[in-house]
């Protein structure tokens, strides 16, 4: 072959693999891999996230607590950024000029994450007055823009705790749910966390068209791409605004809580915990300042007391120990012992009563607070000899006073609730060895003492529990979800105690003598006048760390209540004092709607806090 004509076939073929390679590879590209196309089409379209409005929330009367006000994020564009005055800049968005400009130049710093085309947040939750300001220079500062959001807000400064508050979301929050991106806001705690997925709605999408230098040209496909954020669903709440209001008022100089129960269905009709703080104050921007302010306050404001502190419950854990008595037959209802001024154990230790009583029944010690006969009753059920061993009547003890909700979580829609303590039998076989502890080694807890710890949650179910006569609902604190069914089936499960109803009766009869018959240890805080049958129960409970805590438990009325409630006021002393009263006034509020009891409720707010 003529080497001429073979190099032109030499030629020619490498000119047609070339072609066929281009040919092929443009195949791919085209046909095949379709990533340069969605890269194409992500550069020539800005995603706009539409936030939703979160869902309002009600109280009990369809009274608004908690709605919504429009906020304003100020997005950048780093590559439209051109030069403008910073100083003028950073007096309407109060930020100071030199966090202004290291953002500025953060945003045109490229990385993975920071694409300098692409919008991003500059500042968030802009106030109403600062967008009004920048909205009528924006035209001055090319390259960024504002997109609407909505913060929360308060029809009164109450009920922080329950309602919790909304923050942005962090890395960890995002890895657990890929609805949230950067940027965007959840509940962090409280109702606002629990009900998160209702009340956040669902984003929507604008998709805009922008050329090569990222500005806006209109909607794609004339906005038929675009989709709608849906508002969240609104909460109706358990809560009485105005009996929470007003038991904050009461409360605003003590540290403490009060709860308060509707016994028939377990809704939560107020939860005070003192010292509170104004909600508000954990909104948009502010928060960075006010929430290390709360923390630091020496009074923890933070703290939620009436799910989150463990109180001994003092007297008022009498009545459980003369249910459990009446239960296991070694109590009648007048099995009488005698006081004559403590309950003498151990030989020479004495634990003292309040009085010399004498010889007091069973209604009689509850009207009468008797430490001395309780301490009988716990004993005759610890060493009741139908049992082998105390830890096995101890347990049986145990397994009775934890069916009214105590030593464990309810499985609310409460927040950061804990659990409280019973101690365990294996607890002090440690502490004291393996069946070298009986009845009089913890005689403490015939009267709510020692290593007992209550919430004052908890402590509220008690009452609940022995005002319905033997059972109790979970408390909660919603009672409607709007385009919702009804409520979680679990707060409609009817939990029921190992006791006979004949029981209660006994009980809530010196109860009812204790409020209103001479001699109760709550009879000035009755109201008899106002024609209400409060049954009561008063308690100090005793502090290692300073003056004892007061301690009242109720529920009214005596027939048919609609009302159960636990107050604790730390460092207070007696029970009927201070907490008392606060469950007193608090009743008639919310049975009556009214105050007429001035200057209890005057003497109520003469409290100074003593550690």
């Amino acid at each position: 072959m003529n080497p001429y004509a073979f190099r032109r076939y030499i030629v020619g073929a490498i000119f047609v693999l070339t072609g066929l390679i281009y040919i092929v590879r443009l195949f791919y590209l085209q046909i095949i891999d379709r990533s340069y196309e969605r890269s194409a089409e992500n550069n020539s379209r800005r995603l706009i996230t539409q936030y939703p409005a979160r869902g309002l929330i009600y109280d009990r009367n369809g009274q608004l607590i908690v709605y919504n006000e429009a906020a304003y994020d100020l997005m950048i564009t780093p590559v439209e950024v051109k030069t403008f005055d910073t100083v003028e800049f950073s007096k309407i968005i109060n930020l100071p000029i030199e966090v202004v400009r290291e953002k500025i130049r953060k945003s045109r710093v490229k990385t993975n994450t920071n694409n300098i085309f692409k919008p991003s947040l500059f500042v968030g939750q802009l106030s109403a007055e600062n967008y009004a300001l920048l909205g009528e220079k924006l035209y001055k500062y090319p390259g960024f823009f504002v997109q609407t959001r909505t913060l929360r807000k308060y029809a009164n400064k109450t009920a922080a705790h329950l309602l919790g508050y909304v923050g942005e979301i962090d890395s960890s929050g995002i890895k657990k749910d890929h609805y949230y991106k950067t940027g965007d806001y959840i509940g962090i705690s409280g109702l606002e966390k629990t009900y998160e997925t209702d009340l956040r709605g669902r984003k929507g999408t604008n998709i805009l068209l922008v050329d090569v230098h990222n500005r806006v040209k209109g909607s794609f496909q004339n906005g038929r791409a675009d989709t709608v954020a849906i508002v969240g669903s609104d909460l109706t709440t358990t809560l009485d605004a105005n009996l929470q209001e007003y038991g904050e008022f009461l409360m605003q100089n003590m540290r403490g809580s009060a709860v308060a129960i509707e016994p028939a269905t377990g809704e939560i009709l107020a939860m005070v915990s003192a010292p509170t703080y104004d909600p508000g104050l954990l909104i948009g921007r502010g928060r960075r300042v006010n929430f290390p302010y709360l923390q630091n306050d020496p009074m923890k404001p933070l703290f939620f007391r009436s799910a989150m502190a463990n109180y001994p419950p003092g007297s008022t854990f009498k009545i459980v120990n003369g249910i459990i008595g009446l239960q296991e037959g070694v109590l009648t209802p007048n099995t009488h012992y005698s006081c004559a001024g403590g309950y003498n154990y151990g030989g020479s230790k004495l634990l003292k009563c309040t009085h010399v009583h004498g010889s007091l029944n069973l209604p009689q010690a509850v009207q009468q607070s008797c430490n001395t006969y309780f301490c009988n009753v716990f004993r005759s059920i610890i060493d009741n000899r139908k049992y082998s061993s105390t830890n096995q009547s101890y347990n049986v003890w145990r397994d009775d006073v934890m069916s009214f909700g105590l030593g464990k979580k309810f499985n609310s829609d409460i927040s950061n609730e804990l659990s409280g303590n019973v101690p365990s039998s294996g607890y002090y076989d440690r502490v004291f060895g393996k069946d070298r502890w009986k009845s009089n080694t913890i005689i403490s807890l015939a009267i709510g003492q020692a290593e007992l710890g209550i919430t004052p949650l908890q402590m509220a179910n008690i009452v609940t529990t022995i005002a319905n006569r033997g059972y109790y609902y979970t408390p909660h604190l919603v009672k409607k979800i709007l385009n919702k069914q009804g409520i979680d089936s679990r707060f409609l499960e009817k939990h029921t105690t190992p006791f006979d109803t004949s029981a209660y009766g006994v009980i809530i009869q010196g109860m009812y003598a204790a409020v209103n018959e001479a001699g109760g240890t709550a009879y000035w805080v009755n109201m008899q006048n106002l024609g209400i049958d409060m049954c009561g129960k008063t308690g100090t409970a005793q502090n290692p760390h300073g003056e004892n805590h007061s301690v009242f438990i109720a529920f009214a009325p005596r027939e048919n209540p609609r009302i159960a409630i636990a107050v604790f006021v730390e460092n207070a002393g007696y029970g009927a004092t201070w907490a008392g009263r606060i469950a007193s006034l608090m009743v008639e509020k919310y049975l009556k709607g009214t105050r007429t009891r001035k200057p209890m409720e005057d003497f109520v707010l003469t409290f100074k806090y003593k550690k």
